[in-house]
């Protein structure tokens, strides 16, 4: 009797602390990195496929694994980055994209209030060495929009801050 008396006392210590570190976990936990953006079409982005619409995204870490958590309407992902350069191109944050057979796939990611522009995976384009030899054979005069099999767009990013 006195042994399940002490059982019961020590497990309502042991959830009252365990309460305690999640709230405050939660209270001092800020985001490294957090905004919002809008594709205007579905996006795949590393292994997962993002409808059209809103979204807000959130890094928890400046640093290595750079995963983001994105939000939108239509449900949810956790994307990782294959890579990070410090080089920053432009000067405001960024997603660039390439379409790789009338698909748009997120290229790269650039955060300038991070210093970082974050790569991802996207398909190879298949039969690349034709199309390679086929751009070979091009007037010097052709315009530059025949002579690129991808086209890139880029979908303005409005971080909320670190």
């Amino acid at each position: 009797m006195i042994w399940a008396r002490r059982l019961k006392l020590l497990t309502k210590f042991g959830v009252a602390a365990l309460a305690l570190g999640a709230l405050a976990t939660n209270g001092s936990a800020q985001d490294a990195y957090q905004g919002k953006f809008t594709l205007p079409f579905e996006t795949h982005w590393g292994g997962a496929t993002l409808p059209a619409g809103d979204y807000t995204f959130t890094m928890a870490s400046a640093s290595s694994p750079y995963t983001l958590y994105i939000h939108g309407q239509a449900g949810n992902a956790i994307i990782r980055a294959s890579a990070a350069d410090e080089k920053v191109v432009s000067g405001h944050a960024q997603l660039n994209l390439v379409d790789i057979a009338d698909v748009q796939n997120v290229e790269t990611f650039e955060a300038p209030e991070l210093g970082r522009t974050f790569s991802y995976w996207t398909p190879k384009q298949k039969n690349m060495g034709h199309k390679e030899a086929r751009q070979k054979t091009m007037p010097q005069t052709a315009p530059a929009s025949q002579v690129s099999e991808n086209k890139t767009t880029s979908i303005e990013v409005r971080s909320t801050g670190r």
